[in-house]
């Protein structure tokens, strides 16, 4: 392996430390953006509890405030419901927003390294083909050992450029659904709030 990123010449160094923070970034969002963390349903159901048996106070706001992103947003909005239905939903976009911020934290720098590894490669192309006609030039078309560096460094750059563009492209793309998917499932969550506490939507006895 050291002597196939040897033969890709200096670019093989950028792109391996794309490669680095590439895996760093898909493997950290994979473990922050699950469901179970982001929006857990038996944090809700608890909640639907607190309200029906009307058991819910500081303390418990609290709680549900540090259990997920999810109650913090619901948090944010019943710390704020004595004030009225649009001050409440004002306080859980405010909060949706910082979350929903955090959620997409480290996508485009993971975004940037799908973009920029092919070009890495691409110039890696460029350089090693520069050096083939440059000894072309000077020594002719006999040295087929040099010509053959040139060009082994040209595809190498190449193949290790996509190698990391590829997957990463990939997971940018699926880690965007998932937060999107996210965002509607706490959307609904929180609408569904506001209406119970407004006395427009009874509690679902089943999540209660």
């Amino acid at each position: 392996m050291f002597e196939l990123l040897k033969a890709g010449g200096i670019l093989m160094v950028p792109i391996v430390a794309c490669s680095i923070l590439a895996l760093a970034i898909i493997l950290e969002r994979f473990w922050t953006l699950r469901v179970s963390r982001v929006a857990p349903p038996q944090s809700t159901n608890e909640l639907w509890r607190w309200i029906k048996k009307k058991e819910l106070n500081g303390r418990k706001l609290k709680a549900l405030q540090a259990s997920s992103p999810l109650g913090r947003i619901l948090a944010g909005g019943l710390m704020n419901a004595k004030h009225g239905r649009e001050i409440m939903k004002e306080s859980i976009e405010h909060e949706a927003s910082q979350v929903i911020h955090d959620l997409e934290r480290f996508l485009n720098p993971l975004g940037t390294v799908a973009t920029i590894t092919p070009l890495l490669g691409l110039l890696g192309t460029v350089i090693g083909m520069i050096k083939v006609f440059a000894e072309i030039q000077l020594a002719g078309v006999g040295n087929a050992g040099n010509l053959a560096g040139g060009i082994s460094e040209a595809l190498i750059t190449t193949a290790a450029g996509l190698s990391v563009a590829i997957p990463a492209l990939i997971c940018h793309r699926y880690f965007i659904r998932r937060v999107d998917e996210l965002v509607v499932g706490m959307e609904q969550e929180a609408i569904k709030l506001v209406e119970v506490v407004h006395g427009d939507r009874e509690i679902d006895v089943e999540g209660a």
